[in-house]
């Protein structure tokens, strides 16, 4: 990955937790818990998502940075969202953890080297995994939750 495409993404992991609080502006409740299928997470639990997520991947990154490498444990997102009881909870406070995570794990970006790029660790699902691989992965992750919420409210919109 060339420097120009690592400033590209790490310019829309910045952009993400903007993106995602626009798409819940002034979001109704019925919205907030609509779920366009069964199987489907509703805007609540999606925020509540970002909120865990964000907490995981900061850690992930702070381990590739300072261990040699190290194993990188999958999770099962929806056991957490069962488990964690995301359709129950206030969501607000989960807004709040989502941008907080990911304001200080992108406080990282400015000291790292070329090398720190570099470091590596193994994912329990995917294999070899560098703090670009990283990147690659939560750049866009805000982003297409922010799209999922506002596909959520217009499908809900649309069948009121």
């Amino acid at each position: 990955m060339t420097r120009e495409e690592r400033s590209r993404l790490i310019a829309t992991y910045m952009e993400g937790y903007q993106r995602v609080a626009d798409a819940l502006k002034d979001i109704t409740p019925e919205e907030l818990d609509f779920k366009i299928s069964p199987e489907k997470w509703s805007c609540r639990e999606v925020v509540h998502h970002l909120a865990d997520s964000e907490t995981i991947s900061g850690h992930r990154l702070r381990r590739l940075l300072v261990e040699f490498n190290p194993y990188i444990q999958a999770y099962d997102q929806d056991e957490y969202a069962r488990r964690f009881h995301y359709a129950g909870r206030p969501w607000a406070p989960a807004l709040d953890a989502f941008r907080s995570a990911r304001e200080t794990t992108a406080q990282l970006f400015e000291f790292m080297t070329d090398e720190d790029w570099q470091r590596a660790g193994e994912h329990s699902e995917i294999g070899p995994y560098s703090a670009e691989t990283w990147l690659k992965t939560y750049a866009a992750h805000a982003h297409g939750h922010a799209d999922q919420i506002l596909r959520n409210r217009k499908a809900y919109k649309e069948r009121a």
